[in-house]
């Protein structure tokens, strides 16, 4: 951690940071080359697919977008290897009390247009976020500062359908916690004191925009102007939409990120397959998604080539609440069924090779304050003699409606049919019910059918950690109007827990609450957690070596080239 002055309350998110580098030391092989450096201008090609939406860090939630958007854009923090958070734009970040905050912006700061990043950008672009007629999806991670609720207000109505639709109603256009008195200071008021809060702001919704991006934002979405360690290769037409975005090295970049490379091409691809046979010809560099075929085999056809190693990343299978089959008492007992019927441990062998592990929580290990006994979670055993039980008392409440398969909404981009077909028989055999999956070819068009919340049966849900912290597994995938809470799950008890945990002294207090706010989620069960990962990443004979950070992302600037 490099922080030139760092208060008490700082002390608590290091603690939180230091303990996550204990916890998440790599696992199995890591090869390479004796080479020590490679060639600094050869330029990349990595395993991805299309992103959702415009690359606008505040509005993109979802892994491939964001592997890109963080690349192209540096924040006040970053994040090492070991997730230890090390300042970037920020010269120094301090609070005496947990709730007012000072950042010092670094001097001298620009994008690659040249335009100049003060303490004012920053204040833009938060409060650009945070507005709600921006629509923004990551606008939720400023709930904390002063004023956001102004900003972020909405009306509901209800139409001629019965279906209640929320309309962007802000109160403010700017968050009152919110200002930057001169060019290198920013002053953050928090609605109640938080410890870690700093600790956030690594993650990509808190990222500086240019004026140019306020102004257009879908415009520049397409082709975006950052400050990061890459910049678009050239000025129109580096996204070819459905084929691939082209990065190259921002010469002028100078902080903790420094490319190794010449560039990154992100390839798209909507089968893991021909990406793993493209790597074994050379023809691309390095990939995170493996065809579940080649989970026995990529230690061998990738000798020297590989790693693996535990990280912050985790699989769930998302229960909509509009699914009148679970919904009321009834429900309840079914998603338990659910959970029992599944064989977790036969599918993270026999399917994912050792690549996975059944969850024990709604975090992974690797987490700081990870608790494996959390009362509820013994759902997550398999039991089918149990889970036919539940579903047979489920029935006794309210016929389950048989009409239809359950489909199981996933992005087939992903190595993901295999365990699906796999949870489909497990639940055929199990509970009498015909499943199966219901297929996306890429992971944006299953994520959009979420939004807009048409799902007609479960869908395959995870989440990589945005920044080294318990709450991230919680709050923005489960709280009420989260980002991430595409099923709209709903509890005050699980959202008052959240906050009281937010607001605690120390990392232990708020790690006590945030596991209570777990035994919510194993009572309401808006999901079932499957299994965390031990992310395996492989690549070409072109490259030295690569490794991925404590959320399993590839380090793309760390790459070097033969």
């Amino acid at each position: 951690m490099r922080l030139s002055r760092m208060s008490k309350a700082l002390g608590a998110a290091a603690a939180l940071a230091l303990a996550l580098s204990a916890c998440s030391g790599g696992g199995g092989t890591s090869g390479g080359s004796a080479q020590s450096s490679g060639d600094p201008n050869k330029v990349i090609t990595a395993y991805s697919n299309e992103p959702q939406n415009p690359l606008l860090p505040a509005n993109t939630n979802e892994v491939y977008g964001g592997r890109v958007v963080e690349m192209l854009f540096e924040g006040l923090r970053t994040y090492a290897a070991d997730g230890k958070p090390v300042n970037a734009l920020a010269d120094s970040i301090e609070s005496s009390d947990s709730q007012n905050w000072t950042i010092k912006v670094k001097q001298g700061q620009k994008f690659t247009n040249g335009e100049a990043i003060t303490a004012k950008t920053f204040v833009d672009s938060w409060n650009f976020a945070a507005l709600a007629t921006n629509l923004q999806n990551n606008s939720f991670f400023f709930e904390s500062i002063e004023g956001y609720d102004d900003v972020s207000a909405t009306t509901k109505s209800t139409g001629a359908d019965g279906k209640t639709t929320s309309t962007p109603a802000p109160k403010a256009q700017t968050m009152s916690g919110l200002s930057a008195p001169d060019d290198q200071t920013i002053k953050v008021k928090l609605v109640q004191p938080e410890a870690d809060w700093s600790l956030r702001l690594g993650y990509s919704a808190f990222f500086p925009l240019p004026s140019e991006a306020l102004k257009d934002p879908k415009k520049f979405g397409e082709n975006p102007i950052g400050n990061g360690p890459y910049k678009m290769a050239k000025d129109t037409g580096a996204w070819v939409h459905d084929q691939s975005i082209s990065l190259v090295k921002n010469a002028d970049y100078k902080g903790p990120r420094e490319a190794k490379n010449g560039g990154i091409t992100f390839k798209f691809y909507t089968d893991p397959g021909p990406a793993y046979t493209d790597l074994q010809a050379d023809n691309l560099d390095v990939t995170d998604v493996l065809p579940s075929n080649a989970l026995k085999t990529y230690t061998t056809d990738f000798q020297d080539r590989n790693a693996t190693k535990p990280v912050a990343s985790n699989s769930t299978l998302n229960i909509p609440g509009y699914n009148p089959n679970f919904q009321g008492e009834a429900g309840k007992l079914r998603r338990q069924a659910l959970s029992y019927a599944i064989n977790r441990e036969e599918i993270a062998k026999v399917v994912f090779n050792g690549t996975r592990t059944p969850s024990k929580a709604f975090a992974p290990p690797v987490i700081d304050g990870f608790k494996a006994d959390i009362p509820g979670s013994e759902v997550l055993k398999y039991d089918p003699a149990k889970a036919k039980d539940l579903w047979a008392q489920a029935d006794k409440i309210q016929p389950y409606d048989a009409s239809k398969p359950l489909l199981i909404g996933s992005n087939t981009d992903g190595g993901n049919k295999e365990w699906v077909d796999a949870v489909a028989n497990n639940f055929k055999n199990n509970l009498g019910i015909q499943s199966e999956i219901q297929p996306f070819a890429k992971f944006a068009e299953l994520l959009n059918v979420r939004k807009s919340q048409s799902l007609p049966g479960l869908t395959r849900a995870g989440w990589q950690g945005d920044y080294p912290s318990l709450y991230n597994f919680l709050g923005p995938v489960w709280a009420t109007g989260a980002s991430s809470n595409y099923e709209k799950y709903s509890n005050p008890e699980f959202d008052k827990l959240l906050k009281d945990g937010l607001a605690a002294k120390s990392t232990d207090e708020a790690n006590d609450k945030f596991n209570q706010a777990q035994e919510v989620l194993f009572k309401d069960l808006p999901g079932l957690p499957l299994w965390d990962q031990n992310r395996a990443i492989v690549w070409s004979n072109n490259v030295i070596k690569a490794e991925t950070g404590w959320n399993g992302q590839i380090r793309y600037f760390d790459i070097q080239a033969k």
